[in-house]
């Protein structure tokens, strides 16, 4: 199923986009790739962890003064759908601000990437490689609750 996507809607104040929205407590992950590559998957599997779900297949975004809010399109407010079995319920969250970018389609090759971005409309936003990333679900989650840190950081 085609739409639009990031690059299609860099520097606008408002867009509705193919992709998925998970948030945890206020923040949120904008899932990106293509059809089929498993983005409500990896939002069922952070749902069961204790994710909120914001959208599914269709994400309306919208600026509010710097930020880059996330919510459902209205008409599927609610849903997302698990393959083979059919479109759930799910209590609606938003709207949040999108923290990340979660990009199902790119790879990273590094263990400990140097952090990089993107633009969601104006605001910019942390993208994360993450085609083949082991247990991304649960690295998500920690992610949104307690960030990350600089790998040039010293370790004690």
């Amino acid at each position: 199923m085609g739409g639009q996507t990031l690059s299609d809607i860099q520097h606008q104040d408002a867009a509705i986009i193919h992709a998925t929205c998970v948030g945890v407590d206020g923040r949120s992950a904008l899932i990106v790739g293509r059809s089929g590559t498993g983005k409500s998957t990896l939002a069922l599997q952070m749902m069961a962890l204790g994710a909120v779900l914001i959208a599914d297949d269709r994400v309306a975004l919208r600026m509010v003064e710097k930020l880059a809010l996330a919510d459902a399109a209205p008409n599927i407010s609610g849903l997302i759908e698990a393959r083979g079995i059919g479109l759930l319920r799910a209590e609606p969250a938003g709207p949040v601000p999108v923290n990340y970018v979660v990009d199902l389609d790119q790879t990273e090759q590094a263990r400990l990437p140097d952090p990089i971005t993107t633009l969601v409309l104006r605001q910019t936003v942390p993208l994360l490689r993450a085609s083949g990333v082991p247990n991304l679900a649960a690295a998500l989650m920690q992610l949104l609750k307690m960030g990350r840190v600089d790998p040039e950081w010293p370790s004690t």
